[in-house]
């Protein structure tokens, strides 16, 4: 959902590097054949002068991925906080500058949690009772969008299917993907698209977001704070992902792959509409990995 109004857009550099590198390798036959491998770059954060973390990027969406991690730690609130944004691929650092100069005063980040993401994501502050105040909306969803849905992202990863080493992560309304980001690790890309949502002024609570990524409690959180009812991914969930999507009513479905899938959280708001044909062969028990 689009504002009626212009989105705010602070100040800002255009300084995406391209996604992938061309190098020589030789395959099992001995024979040396040019192949693309993903680029990643440290990209240090610093909000009014103050370093907050370093981020190991693709480099395609820098100051998406700033503002996103500033907006899913909860050190911004409002984007119109933001004044500028700027890149700089020299120093390896991207500086961000509010109207005020006081947001990297914080004292939540003396009190960081780290956590399971790729190359270590972390929870800053009391972020988790913030999560009290979060109200999603209660939708639901056809069996046969899901499988749409599926069909339709099969056409992105073209990093991934160029070089492999990455995470993918979109925005999807409906069957309709509106942003598709890859990066080397999957909290990267889920922040590289909240960042671009304030910046368009998109809302989530008509929304569905797919990761490839697992479902752990910081990716349910991200989701969460996003205003996003259901999150969808190709790999498992973890014990306190599932406990934190109860907690805040985030629908979850995870293995999806082709025409399997296993609805974690939230089977009330699925209608089943395209059940394949083929039964199971057990209505109970435990799913191993082998089923994938």
């Amino acid at each position: 959902m689009r504002d009626s109004t212009t989105p705010y857009r602070p100040e800002m550099t255009q300084a995406g590097l391209y996604p992938t590198h061309a190098v020589t390798a030789m395959d099992e036959y001995a024979v040396l054949r040019p192949v693309e491998i993903a680029g990643e770059r440290p990209l240090t954060l610093y909000l009014d002068k103050r370093e907050i973390v370093t981020l190991m990027t693709l480099g395609s969406h820098p100051e998406a991925l700033a503002i996103g991690y500033l907006r899913n730690q909860d050190f911004i609130r409002d984007i119109r906080q933001i004044k500028s944004v700027q890149v700089d691929w020299d120093s390896e650092a991207v500086a961000v500058t509010t109207h005020d100069g006081r947001a990297g005063e914080s004292s939540r980040l003396d009190k960081r949690t780290v956590t399971t993401g790729c190359g270590q994501g972390t929870l800053f502050g009391e972020i988790m009772d913030k999560l009290d105040t979060v109200k999603l909306p209660c939708l639901t969803f056809k069996q046969s969008l899901i499988y749409k849905l599926l069909e339709n992202i099969s056409a992105y990863n073209e990093i991934y299917k160029k070089a492999g080493a990455v995470h993918g992560c979109a925005l999807c309304r409906a069957t309709e993907i509106l942003y598709f980001v890859e990066d080397v690790g999957r909290h990267n890309a889920v922040d590289a698209i909240a960042g671009q949502m304030w910046l368009d002024g998109i809302a989530g609570e008509d929304k569905i977001f797919y990761t490839t990524g697992r479902l752990t409690s910081e990716m349910v959180i991200k989701v969460a704070q996003m205003g996003i009812p259901l999150l969808l991914s190709r790999s498992g969930i973890t014990r306190m992902g599932l406990e934190m999507g109860q907690k805040v009513g985030v629908t979850l479905i995870g293995r999806a792959k082709g025409k399997h899938f296993l609805v974690f959280n939230g089977i009330e708001q699925l209608e089943m509409d395209a059940m394949p044909p083929t039964k199971p062969l057990f209505k109970t028990g435990r799913t191993s990995a082998s089923e994938d």
